[in-house]
């Protein structure tokens, strides 16, 4: 039986956290700790194509209720829901932030 993958889609504003991300190590780390880090973080997504419920849901009632997942590299946490046979990722956040307040301030306004 052939393993189904779901789609991956990753939205605008998690595409620019995740340059500015590698941007932020390649100028404080260079070049091998600023691909590291990302290439961590694209391998945590792609793990979703064949895993799209492997990341539990966020603890946060309100986001929970509306299916948002995530999963984890290193100190990031990259926010995620499923929808149909996509993984869509909205954010990647660093995990000491107040990521559930931040997003929920731009879902809710």
């Amino acid at each position: 039986m052939a393993e189904q993958r779901y789609d991956i889609e990753i939205l605008d504003p998690a595409q620019s956290e995740l340059e500015d991300i590698g941007l932020l190590y390649l100028s404080l780390s260079g070049a091998k700790t600023a691909k590291k880090i990302t290439d961590g973080i694209y391998d945590a997504i792609e793990q979703l194509q064949q895993f799209p419920l492997s990341g539990p849901p966020v603890r946060d009632a309100e986001l929970r209720a509306l299916g948002y997942r995530f999963t984890v590299s290193d100190k990031y946490i990259v926010i995620y829901r499923v929808i149909g046979r996509s993984v869509v990722v909205y954010h990647v956040f660093d995990g000491r932030s107040d990521y559930p307040t931040l997003f929920k301030t731009e879902l809710f306004g």
